[in-house]
């Protein structure tokens, strides 16, 4: 069986992210009462928000509330963390790009160099546009 760590992942991004001079904070509460596992800021501005996912059985019905939840919260990017894969992902994927969320679907070990790829200037490079010949930011 798979497992997440989440806490020792949590305490890693809010590590690394800090070493890149952005602002990472833990249970990141949304202006709708939800909350988001990780959320990475640069000063005000939400860049990415980032879901620990360690269920299975609900992956679809979670990775979907990740989604909505993201949005609706206003990060451009969300990245969900999982040892599982996307490979139950299906449609949801298209409908986070409807909704011009760029999504990443991460195992826990595929983090740490997503982190380093981070920068405070991401959006300059059409990261999380609808565009996706300009989109760096993949979903997949």
């Amino acid at each position: 069986m798979f497992k997440i760590k989440v806490k020792s992942l949590t305490r890693e991004i809010i590590s690394l992210a800090g070493e890149l001079g952005l602002k990472a904070v833990a249970e990141y509460r949304t202006p709708d009462g939800t909350r988001i596992d990780v959320a990475i800021l640069d000063g005000e501005e939400k860049l990415l928000a980032i879901e620990l996912e360690a269920s299975f059985k609900w992956f679809p019905q979670r990775l979907l509330y990740d989604v909505v939840k993201a949005h609706r919260a206003g990060f451009p990017k969300l990245w969900v963390v999982t040892p599982f894969g996307s490979s139950k992902a299906g449609w949801i994927l298209k409908y986070a790009g409807e909704l011009n969320l760029a999504i990443k679907i991460l195992s826990p070990e595929e983090v740490e160099k997503e982190m380093a790829a981070l920068s405070p200037t991401s959006s300059e490079r059409g990261e999380g546009c609808s565009d996706p010949s300009r989109r760096a930011f993949s979903q997949g």
